[in-house]
């Protein structure tokens, strides 16, 4: 029994590695950066700090990696392997599809079934690499993969936050994570059983599970995270725990709770009590995570389908006015952060073309439509209280 991790970020050490290694399975992660790689391969163990518990604190050893370069060793591993996992960032998938075409084609000569699990905060990963595999996997084994590969996704819940540079020092691979442990998966789309990895819990009813999350987690972070930064904040729970953000916060959390109730058909209580997951974990000192980091790319996060446009669409859909959310909107359309190359260049978007061409082209709402006239009025109301000066 082994499993291959692509990527050897934070996330790919400290929630899966740290789940497998727990779990008594061993595992390779396969990772692009050659550096990376030679430190994993050099020292052979990391830690894991539990922030709040440091009792589950943990060392993982007979930790190996494989480099790009090495792609008959990587389709070997995926041949050998129960389960292939991957947490590269969704702008990377297309980097790892030849990787594991290869490697199915190997385990297709030996055998048996095998599920690759998507952990990436990204639209639809696992039809991106089912579609790309298959583009690009070869007659003989066709079949197999059809047959044979599940391509599943999981829902990453554990944050994992930067080591400060004394730690790094001291241990450069270590990993502060969230004291959070279980690993939401798509029962559905498995080919066979998964081996019996600590922390995984199958859900059947996926999509209604995802949307709750990325509507809930997704929504609150991006709130406070963008009204935090307009309201001078650097630390996510500093700003979770500000009377004005949470005011706002809670209306946050009223939409899209009463939006996923009707949609899927949630419990308005059980619902309403998952916004306290993601409150609490907003609020935890012990995760120091840094607004910067959490608004980072603003261009995506005002996306048509991301965690504050989205959601508003979400909750108008189901008949409610998104006042808080829109407010939410309008906090990010003035974010600004002179090191991210995309609020760089959202700013000059501001400046030259103006927020209805962002609402139209970043958006992709309609500047006078409802949504879009809302948006314009918090950004109104914001200019109004001082908090934007533009």
């Amino acid at each position: 029994m082994s499993c291959v991790i692509f990527g050897a970020g934070k996330i790919a050490r400290g929630f899966i590695g740290h789940l497998l290694y727990l779990s008594d399975i061993p595992f390779v992660f396969v990772e692009k950066v050659d550096a990376l790689c030679d430190l994993i391969n050099e020292r052979g163990e990391y830690t894991v700090n539990i922030l709040g518990n440091e009792k589950e604190n943990c060392v993982v050893k007979n930790a190996k990696a494989l480099k790009f370069s090495q792609a008959d060793e990587i389709a070997k591993a995926i041949a050998d392997a129960d389960a292939v996992f991957n947490a590269v960032g969704g702008k990377n998938l297309a980097e790892i599809v030849p990787f594991m075409a290869k490697g199915i084609e190997e385990k297709a000569k030996k055998g048996g079934k095998i599920n690759f699990i998507t952990c990436e905060n990204w639209k639809k990963p696992a039809d991106i690499l089912r579609e790309g595999i298959s583009e690009i996997i070869s007659d003989d084994a066709k079949e197999y993969f059809e047959n044979n590969v599940g391509i599943t996704e999981a829902v990453i819940m554990r944050s994992a936050i930067e080591s400060s540079k004394e730690l790094l020092e001291k241990d450069p691979l270590v990993v502060n994570v969230q004291n959070f442990w279980e690993l939401p998966l798509d029962a559905s789309r498995l080919k066979g059983e998964l081996p019996d990895i600590k922390g995984v819990k199958l859900i059947d009813e996926f999509t209604g599970f995802l949307e709750r999350k990325f509507y809930t987690y997704n929504a609150a972070n991006g709130t406070t995270s963008f009204v935090g930064a307009l309201f001078g904040f650097e630390k996510i729970a500093d700003a979770a725990h500000d009377e004005r953000i949470l005011k706002i916060l809670d209306g946050v959390y009223k939409e899209t709770a009463k939006a996923l109730s009707i949609k899927h058909g949630i419990d308005y209580d059980d619902q309403w009590a998952f916004t306290r997951t993601s409150l609490n974990k907003l609020q935890d000192y012990t995760i120091v995570d840094f607004i910067e980091r959490n608004a980072r790319d603003p261009l995506r996060k005002l996306g048509p389908d991301d965690r504050l446009v989205g959601s508003a669409r979400l909750v108008e859909s189901c008949g409610i006015v998104p006042e808080n959310l829109c407010l939410a909107i309008a906090a990010a359309m003035y974010y600004t952060c002179d090191t991210d190359e995309f609020a760089v260049k959202l700013g000059e978007m501001r400046r030259n073309e103006g927020i209805d061409y962002i609402l139209e082209n970043v958006c992709k709402l309609d500047p006078n439509g409802s949504i879009g006239m809302l948006v314009k009025e918090k950004i109104e109301l914001l200019k109004k209280e001082g908090y934007i000066n533009e």
